[in-house]
């Protein structure tokens, strides 16, 4: 049999938490898995302190009551601190809900007692299950590394143990866990795959989960090839942090698809192949538009593309607001931090239009200037250009992305745009001699 024991104090090596002034925080339903793992950890760490945290889900009443009972029982009989909090009557009672309502339980938890260690008592069994599920649900390569041994805050040190191998180490400790009465309902699908498809499975190959473990591991080493080549393509065509437009078309489609796919996976978000070709098609549609167009990934996730780039933006909120200027000085503005200070000296070289800083003459302006977001029936004189035209169609004409319109800090007088930091200044402020003001903007 193998040695619960000794994995579980391999794996406490292996990722250095086994100092005595670690907080140990171990998820305790009270179940074979997790009874085992508080056990063993009791054992191997006496001196750490050890925290078991129990969320009563609330729904199978009675059943439900007793379970935290016998956990708190336990954890008084071992020595180990043990904290429950019972989950609301409104929470869904579905698969996906509980698992969201344990780890939103297990962060809150881990701020409460000051611990970046949380344990999970995952299995090799749990992890074939995920597998299998992954599959039928349609997975990439991504999905079939199948339950992490460490991610975040969050440890799994029984992953190399069946849960033949806990059960037997329960027995022979003579632990008396909680039977869970809904592990044996099916219409919960990993019940279903555990009840009735691995046994099956096990007729064709009866060591069947050590080799899902095997794909698995598998699937770790061939992602961990891929994603050193994506971080090789992605420094070929990105700048700034942005997907250049006209390179990442170059690419073949599948590895189209799979940067896409990373972009998903990048931002927590739910993917499968239809979602995956669907963005892949609205860049294709888009790659010719100078401002570019956003499609929603959430209600506030989109990714934007243009003929110049490609790139996922957050929502951009926040009500359209000025700050006068009239004086010099500084002044914050948001996020950044504008200057305009006296300037009279000759300028052998003026900075370019993408600069942050701008020589400008506004000799004929009474000092009465504003700092703000564009409003409607702004215009513009563009520097070395007669005549007006729309802040709509200078913005387009200098490939401005749709998204950042609105936020682009604007050096103004009533609705005549004397400079667009980073894009250029208005023909009225250009400096014919010398300038009479430096301006310059900056993120604080």
């Amino acid at each position: 049999m193998l040695n619960v024991k000794n994995e579980v104090k391999s794996f406490l090596q292996k990722y250095q938490i086994y100092s005595a002034d670690d907080v140990y925080i171990v998820a305790f339903s009270g179940g074979y898995d997790s009874m085992c793992l508080l056990d063993v950890l009791k054992k191997l760490a006496p001196k750490n302190k050890i925290i078991a945290i129990h969320l009563n889900h609330n729904w199978r009443g009675e059943e439900s009551d007793n379970e935290e009972v016998n956990c708190r029982d336990f954890c008084e009989k071992i020595g180990v601190e043990f904290y429950c909090e019972k989950l609301d009557d409104k929470c869904a009672k579905t698969e996906t809900a509980g698992r969201d309502a344990r780890y939103e339980f297990f962060k809150r938890c881990a701020e409460k007692f000051n611990s970046k260690i949380i344990f999970t008592a995952h299995n090799k069994n749990d992890n074939a299950e995920t597998l299998l599920y992954r599959i039928c649900k349609g997975t990439g390569v991504e999905g079939l590394r199948g339950i992490s041994e460490m991610r975040d805050i969050f440890y799994r040190p029984l992953l190399s143990v069946s849960r033949v191998d806990v059960e037997k180490y329960c027995i022979e400790n003579k632990l008396i866990p909680n039977n869970d009465s809904s592990n044996s309902d099916i219409k919960y699908k990993r019940n279903l795959i555990r009840v009735n498809i691995v046994p099956e499975l096990e007729k064709v190959n009866e060591n069947a989960v050590d080799m899902i473990n095997s794909l698995s591991e598998i699937a770790r080493a061939e992602c961990e090839i891929i994603s050193q080549y994506l971080e090789y393509i992605e420094a070929k065509i990105t700048k700034d942090g942005k997907i250049l437009t006209k390179k990442f078309l170059n690419l073949s489609d599948a590895l189209k698809k799979r940067l896409i796919y990373k972009m998903f996976l990048d931002n927590n978000l739910d993917y499968d192949r239809k979602k995956i070709e669907n963005i892949l098609d609205f860049i294709i549609e888009n790659s010719n538009s100078k401002s570019g167009k956003t499609c929603s990934l959430t209600k506030d996730l989109w990714i934007f593309a243009s003929e110049e780039n490609i790139e996922v933006v957050s929502e951009l909120t926040g009500a359209k607001s000025s700050i006068s200027i009239i004086k010099e000085g500084k002044y914050e503005f948001g996020e950044y931090l504008f200057e305009i200070e006296k300037f009279e000296k000759p300028v052998i070289k003026f900075p370019k239009d993408s600069d942050s800083i701008a020589y400008v003459d506004l000799s004929g302006f009474e000092f009465n200037f504003e700092l703000r977001q564009r409003q409607d029936g702004d215009v513009i004189s563009p520097f070395g250009l007669s005549g007006t035209q729309k802040l709509k169609k200078y913005f387009n004409s200098r490939k401005i992305p749709n998204h950042r319109k609105d936020f682009i800090p604007l050096f103004a007088q009533e609705n005549e745009i004397l400079w667009v930091p980073n894009f250029g200044i208005s023909d009225k402020i250009r400096v014919k001699g010398k300038p009479t003001h430096r301006l310059k903007i900056s993120k604080g």
